[in-house]
């Protein structure tokens, strides 16, 4: 397989999605990332199926232009609303990211697991194609109202997330799951918070280093890997920044963009 220099795109409604990029960075660090934040737009979650289609067409065209070699397409209700219709449409590979259901059924000793994640992901029909697959476990939904507008904002450790994450994750704990899987991109970094409201015996499982491994997997079967020292990643977002780079913990430029 020849080196392929050209960058790999990655976009999310929001700053979510950098929880993936971090992984992605980690494990392939000679690759240079481009990242867009359509913070503008966030949440997908409460969107229409056709408006996320439009939005993540508006991404994908964007990563494009920037001469992208892969798309990641990092949010949930993204994927499970929209990868199929850009498969169809563009001639690059997509990677995307689902709720980790599968390990939590194959671990769970309860055979009662927990899934938080936005309104588009578990209304998708791909969500409901993959839990239709497990009928012998119990999965809790919970919908993580007001979540990813409290992350976007900077509240990540507000007396109000605390409440909100209380009240979602109570009820799983008297269901008895041993298992919690995080279905969407900016909850990972709440998972110091939500360990201070789950017993210690409760798994917590999100996706992130499985949509890096599969990265890694694509480039090396069908693209081939950048031969560069390691680059310097490229963030773009289209509102404030200030709450992106703080997330970043202020390591990278963040440039603000119209898309």
């Amino acid at each position: 397989m020849n080196s392929n220099t050209q960058p790999i795109g990655i976009f999310d409604s929001g700053i979510g999605g950098t929880s993936i990029w971090r992984e992605i960075h980690h494990l392939l660090p000679n690759e240079k990332t481009i990242y867009l934040a359509d913070s503008k737009n966030a949440p997908y979650g409460q969107k229409s199926k056709d408006e996320i289609i439009a939005l993540s067409m508006k991404n994908t065209e964007l990563l494009l232009q920037m001469n992208c070699k892969l798309i990641v397409v990092a949010c949930n209700t993204a994927t499970t609303n929209a990868i199929e219709e850009l498969r169809r449409k563009y001639n690059v590979p997509f990677i995307g990211i689902e709720p980790a259901i599968k390990p939590a059924v194959n671990h769970s000793k309860t055979q009662i697991i927990g899934i938080l994640a936005t309104q588009g992901t578990l209304n998708s029909e791909l969500f409901n194609k993959t839990t239709e697959k497990y009928q012998d476990t119990k999965i809790i939904e919970q919908v993580g109202h007001g979540l990813v507008q409290l992350i976007e904002n900077g509240d990540i450790n507000s007396p109000e997330m605390t409440k909100l994450l209380h009240s979602y994750l109570t009820p799983m704990i008297e269901a008895n799951i041993d298992y919690l899987v995080l279905g969407c991109s900016h909850y990972p970094y709440l998972i110091s918070q939500i360990k201070n409201i789950l017993p210690p015996y409760i798994q917590i499982i999100d996706s992130g280093e499985a949509v890096a491994k599969q990265t890694q997997k694509i480039l090396k079967e069908k693209i081939g890997f950048s031969s560069a020292e390691k680059s310097e990643p490229i963030f773009y977002t289209n509102t404030n920044p200030k709450v992106l780079s703080e997330i970043l913990e202020n390591k990278y430029t963040i440039e603000e963009i119209d898309f």
